[in-house]
């Protein structure tokens, strides 16, 4: 490969071990030889919540690269703590839907992926803050939030992006909530709503293409606001995003903010990037421009992300 010559300093893994992709983690190790990595730290996870703590212990020890194998739960809960690092990262997707990977064009193959972390273009992108933590994709409170949280892992891990709208069937009859939504300081919706969305990225659960026009480079985060309530007004509006344009839905309403805040009059829960996170009654949210440094393919690197 003419590759062995070059040495690449030190380049972490950090491994979500129940997820596969390819040949596996095996796979994964000969690739890496092939590429020269000078030092090679090597850390797996059996959840990913225990992710973080080993990102860390790889910034200590002075990695250059992170390759982050997993889903975008994985993908989420390392780039929380790479933020603002400097280090750049390689997504190995790793996981079910993997959405972050799919709107940069990373695809679901081991050698690909590999190529593109060591070889692609570096982007720095732009993250979202959600009540202290970061998120890649889109964070999500009420409807959606509840969706995520009921998709139980082994209906997840058989049926994929189908167990949300499964799941989501459940919840087509929920009562929307009072919600007052400030973006940037000044008061924009004020009512009673069934769900919030914030996105970095056009695609998000389910493989819906809710921002139509959003871009993780450009440092806004999309928000939109669904009013919806019954299986009839959710029809509706799911079936606006399948043709395209959401925000010519009658019960969405959309915008870009640099800021968010919401206060709910009942409790809802919120998720980030596919991870259920707890319940709320407020919700602070912010764009952190260029949070993140990402190798993307280079082929098209000039119009991504």
């Amino acid at each position: 490969m003419g590759r062995q010559s070059q040495k690449i300093g030190t380049v972490a893994v950090v491994a979500h071990r129940r997820k596969s992709l390819g040949g596996g983690l095996d796979e994964l190790r000969r690739l890496l030889a092939d590429e020269g990595v000078g030092r090679l730290l090597w850390y797996e996870v059996p959840k990913s919540r225990k992710a973080p703590k080993k990102v860390r212990k790889a910034l200590k020890e002075g990695a250059e690269l992170v390759l982050v194998w997993g889903g975008d739960g994985m993908v989420q809960r390392c780039v929380d703590a790479l933020a603002g690092s400097g280090v750049t990262v390689g997504v190995i997707p790793a996981g079910t839907a993997n959405l972050f990977a799919q709107n940069l064009g990373i695809p679901e193959d081991l050698p690909k992926a590999v190529q593109i972390a060591f070889h692609g273009a570096s982007r720095k992108l732009d993250l979202g803050k959600v009540n202290g933590e970061h998120f890649a994709v889109m964070a999500g409170l009420g409807f959606d939030a509840k969706m995520i949280k009921d998709a139980d892992r082994g209906l997840k891990d058989r049926l994929g992006r189908v167990a949300y709208v499964w799941t989501g069937l459940r919840h087509v009859r929920g009562e929307p909530v009072p919600m007052k939504v400030k973006i940037d300081g000044v008061t924009w919706f004020e009512g009673e709503a069934s769900c919030l969305l914030l996105g970095n990225v056009g695609v998000i659960t389910g493989g819906i293409e809710a921002f139509d026009d959003a871009r993780p480079d450009d440092g806004w985060l999309e928000i939109g606001v669904t009013t919806a309530k019954g299986p009839i007004q959710w029809a509706r509006v799911l079936g606006r995003m399948s043709a395209g344009r959401s925000d010519e839905s009658p019960f969405v309403r959309m915008t870009r903010a640099r800021k968010v805040s919401v206060k709910l009059g009942a409790p809802m829960p919120y998720e980030l990037d596919g991870g259920a996170k707890g319940t709320v009654t407020e919700l602070r949210a912010a764009v952190v421009p260029g949070g993140i440094t990402i190798r993307v393919p280079r082929d098209d690197a000039s119009d991504r992300p």
